[in-house]
């Protein structure tokens, strides 16, 4: 079939895992604002807008203290989600069935042993498509790759759901995973829900905007060049890129595999800081390495703290000599030295940048090692532009 059928089945598909959601959701306007985040809020009942606005850290005690179920916590955020998609377009599936039912077996699994499965226990956790889950697509955002179905969970997801997550919904990515912003020919733009003239960023732009919006607490994206940082900052949420190889990246899906002379890594996005943090520590704890030699056996360290003995030194680079960032990012840059610069045991320094032309046209070229012909040859297939 031409594309833009397969484009159609994959927007009717989604479409119809929405509809699954209970009770059905609804926007009660004609015409949406710009800032979109209001209108979300609206939509939801008093209830499900104090459980899905509470930290996670506080989520997770109301659980474990039976004071709420997983289950209708599962359901607050998906119908969350359901809304999220219909003002921002950036779910590609909700998973209503197999999260409600992951829910419900926790509630019993927490009813009959009197503690919690995991650190995660009933958590919901959204995720960026081209990160395997079994026995649904896994498409990377090419047309050509729609029927395309993962074996087994992404080991990530493993580790996460031994933990106890609940992954309620996947995240909408660009053609090629390699851009700033989020737009596919199978499911079109995502915008940003505080203003939707503009885009939530990219690769991981539907996390970005689902995060952004409430429609989920934590996500998972995937980083080479900004694809987690970018939708964090134009979002208002916290993102983390970790370090090559402490996370494992077993089972997802993208053209060239193996060819990594710039790693690509798995990170989380949140609402909060202390949900970044949650998610390494999770991962780490289970010692990812003895499954995947390339791994780091690096431990999560909650111990270090700032001090005389272990200061902590800061640069800032405002400006690298080639770009001129806009007047907001340097204002927020200036505002973070100056915040910075009152701590004690904490240095700022200027960032004097290097032949910053140079090193982008050295990265731009190790980005695409082939000069992007698998690329080119995937989105053929499909005839997609």
């Amino acid at each position: 079939p031409p594309w833009h059928a397969i484009a159609q089945e994959a927007q009717e598909y989604r479409d119809a895992s929405l509809a699954k959601v209970q009770p059905p959701v609804s926007i009660g306007i004609n015409a949406a604002p710009n800032n979109v985040s209001e209108t979300l809020r609206s939509s939801l009942s008093s209830q499900e807008l104090a459980v899905t606005e509470l930290p996670i850290k506080d989520l997770l005690q109301q659980i474990r203290t039976r004071n709420i179920t997983a289950v209708a916590i599962t359901n607050a955020f998906l119908r969350r989600a359901a809304l999220a998609q219909m003002l921002t377009n950036c779910v590609t599936e909700l998973l209503p069935e197999r999260s409600l039912a992951q829910a419900a077996f926790l509630d019993e699994y927490l009813q009959n042993n009197g503690r919690p499965i995991g650190p995660l226990h009933g958590l919901p956790i959204s995720v960026k498509e081209h990160i395997g889950m079994k026995e649904v697509g896994l498409n990377a955002g090419y047309v050509a790759w729609w029927n395309k179905t993962a074996t087994e969970d992404a080991r990530v997801l493993q580790i996460l759901s031994r933990a106890g997550a609940v992954f309620h919904a996947r995240t909408t990515q660009p053609q090629t995973l390699m851009h700033l912003e989020t737009d596919s020919n199978l499911f079109g733009v995502t915008v940003n829900p505080y203003n939707t003239k503009l885009s939530p960023g990219g690769s991981s732009g539907g996390e970005g905007a689902l995060v952004g919006v409430g429609g989920s607490c934590l996500g998972i994206g995937t980083d080479i060049g900004g694809s987690i940082r970018s939708p964090a900052a134009n979002n208002g949420i916290y993102g983390l890129k970790p370090t090559a190889f402490r996370i494992p990246t077993d089972g997802w899906s993208s053209t060239a595999p193996g060819a990594d002379p710039i790693a690509t890594v798995i990170g989380p996005l949140s609402t909060s800081l202390g949900g970044l943090k949650l998610f390494m520590e999770t991962v780490l704890l289970a010692q990812p390495w003895l499954q995947g030699p390339a791994l780091l056996p690096i431990p999560w360290n909650s111990s270090y703290h700032i001090s005389s003995q272990r200061p902590l030194k800061i640069a800032i680079m405002l400006n690298d000599g080639i770009a001129q960032p806009n007047p907001p990012i340097t204002r927020a840059l200036k505002t973070l030295a100056l915040r910075l610069a009152t701590m004690l045991n904490v240095t700022i320094v200027d960032w004097i940048p290097h032949l910053h032309d140079e090193a982008w046209a050295i990265i731009s070229s190790l980005y695409f090692t082939d000069g992007g012909a698998e690329d080119a040859a995937t989105m053929a297939e499909s005839g997609e532009p």
